[in-house]
């Protein structure tokens, strides 16, 4: 299985200008942890994780006065459309992060979250039953 099998194809990103605090309220909808940020042309320049924004508070720093950029992850681990599960699996537990953005040629097209990869691999055995 590749990344491609299993990636969201649907991602949110960051402008290298957003603000701390607009990175914050996304990532406290409870659907991320962390955002791949994309330069103009959408190619992935760094990542703003939760850890990210707080250390801006530990700082002292306001969320509102901090954009992406500058507190950003700037080495980001990516990987291509067709890379291996395994690989990927290799650089989330090496790296000890939670998701990974998928490239083609350094443009973002995807993204792959632990909880992905573990949805790839199991059906449930579950049924949903409703008495009256």
């Amino acid at each position: 299985m590749l990344a491609k099998d299993v990636m969201n194809k649907i991602v949110v990103a960051a402008k290298r200008n957003t603000l701390g605090r607009d990175l914050t309220v996304k990532l406290l909808s409870g659907m991320y942890s962390g955002v791949p940020v994309v330069d103009e042309k959408g190619r992935v320049i760094g990542v703003v994780s939760e850890f990210d924004l707080l250390k801006v508070i530990q700082a002292g720093k306001k969320l509102e006065q901090v954009t992406a950029e500058e507190i950003m992850t700037k080495t980001p681990v990516c990987v291509k459309e067709d890379s291996s599960i395994e690989e990927i699996i290799d650089l989330m537990t090496k790296h000890n992060i939670i998701r990974v953005p998928v490239v083609r040629n350094d443009m973002l097209v995807g993204i792959i979250s632990r909880c992905d990869i573990l949805s790839s691999m199991v059906e449930p055995e579950f049924v949903t039953v409703c008495y009256e």
